[in-house]
């Protein structure tokens, strides 16, 4: 399905969510560096964690919202309330105020829009788009995404730290720019909004809730599904580093490193900038190569492929801990992407082997534990550096990937061995 073909409305959430999306990688990676800076490691993890619940409780209510009050409604409404929370992270940086705790609180509500803003956007696709043709367009938002993941950080490397205050009121111009395009672009697409007959009475948030806690309580039932579980969050511990650990550690280790002679001038490199070129790699290596190594990989078998995937976090892990020169990192990034990359393209589709065909939904929504609880636990790391040091720190986490790497393979001999029984 090509965009000139796609609905209008989905034409103007690409742009608009391009700009939003440069302008949010230009700060969000480098939250962790300045947590930790203003409160200390141990207390900007315990922060960051804290965060994370308020953001995974509105997970929980995200999709209720969505289909009670609409997918246009909850996405104006959350782009506005971005927006204003980036202006008040802008007046804890302003020349008038420097709060961190109020950049903190800012960080927090801006988190919460965020989590009502993409169940709204999932939805709006499914809503518009014909079954067929929507891996095709949720695969080009992706790919936006990741080319924001390219362009972002650099741009946010130069400005993030000199230039906080303005960054962050363009951040939230750019929130009220999307607002008023969804507004003006975008027609409400949930069918039980825009129909005449009503579908019964709205129910209560605690409903909702309790529904999605009904919907996660299938894994107790499921012994594979709960090893997938216990294995994407291991794992999860591994790649949310991404945005926590590896800020803070770059940044220190790196310094002011020399790249050597260049034109006949000595280049150095922060640790800021290195760290956003190393973001930027990841983000270039997905948007290039997740159609080919997907592509590459399905002719394997997937035990392999998930065991070998959570190895690769885990050298990737070690290489970081045991050199502190940026080529080097350049080398770990690259096997930690290819890591992330070979098995991108098949969990959904394992989760769907795994569901039977009347639970698919329910299996679908509770494999976002993976990520929802993973997210919760990923800022420990921040004050582990402080209790245990950078390189213990990158063990546990490799420790972590490995043990990850036996549960999925003794998750796929289970899965085997239960083919190989049925009729």
């Amino acid at each position: 399905m090509k965009i000139r073909d796609w609905d209008r409305s989905l034409k103007a959430r690409l742009i608009g969510e391009a700009f939003m999306n440069i302008t949010f990688w230009m700060f969000f990676p480098f939250l962790a560096i300045y947590f930790a800076e203003e409160f200390g490691k141990t207390t900007a993890g315990l922060l960051l964690i804290l965060s994370q619940v308020f953001s995974v409780g509105a997970n929980l209510v995200g999709g209720y919202c969505a289909d009670q009050f609409g997918r246009r409604t909850m996405m104006v409404l959350s782009s506005f309330g971005q927006g204003g929370s980036f202006f008040l992270f802008a007046l804890a940086n302003s020349p008038i105020l420097d709060s961190p705790s109020l950049g903190f609180i800012a960080f927090t509500i801006a988190s919460i829009f965020g989590s009502l803003y993409w169940p709204a956007s999932q939805a709006m696709v499914a809503d518009v788009v014909p079954e067929e043709h929507r891996s095709d367009v949720f695969a080009v938002f992706y790919t936006s995404i990741n080319i924001a993941v390219v362009i972002g950080p650099i741009l946010g490397g130069i400005f993030f730290f000199s230039y906080r205050f303005g960054l962050m009121v363009t951040a939230g111009l750019v929130c009220i720019l999307l607002a008023w395009i969804l507004i003006k672009y975008t027609e409400e697409t949930n069918p039980v909004r825009t129909s005449i007959e009503g579908k019964g009475a709205p129910r209560g948030f605690m409903h909702a809730i309790q529904t999605q806690v009904k919907d996660y309580g299938v894994i107790l039932n499921d012994k594979l599904f709960l090893l997938f579980i216990i294995a994407g969050i291991l794992s999860a511990q591994t790649f949310m580093q991404l945005d926590l650990l590896l800020p803070v550690y770059v940044k220190e280790v790196i310094g002011q490193q020399s790249l050597g002679n260049w034109f006949g001038s000595d280049v150095k490199l922060t640790g800021e900038l290195a760290f956003s070129a190393l973001i930027s790699e990841n983000g270039l290596l997905v948007a290039l190569l997740t159609v080919a190594v997907t592509r590459f990989v399905v002719s394997f078998k997937e035990k392999n492929i998930f065991f070998i995937s959570s190895i690769l976090y885990a050298i990737a892990m070690v290489v970081f801990s045991l050199f502190d020169l940026f080529w080097v990192f350049l080398i770990a990034m690259a096997i930690f992407t290819f890591g992330e990359l070979m098995i991108v393209g098949l969990q959904q589709s394992f989760i769907s082997k795994l569901a039977p065909e009347d639970m698919r939904g329910q299996y679908f929504a509770a494999a976002s534990l993976r990520y929802t609880v993973g997210r919760m636990i990923a800022p420990l790391s921040i004050p582990l550096t402080v209790w245990f040091g950078f390189f213990w720190t990158f063990m546990i986490i490799a420790i972590l990937a490995i043990i990850s790497a036996i549960v999925y393979y003794w998750m796929f001999y289970l899965f085997e061995q239960k083919k190989t029984a049925s009729p």
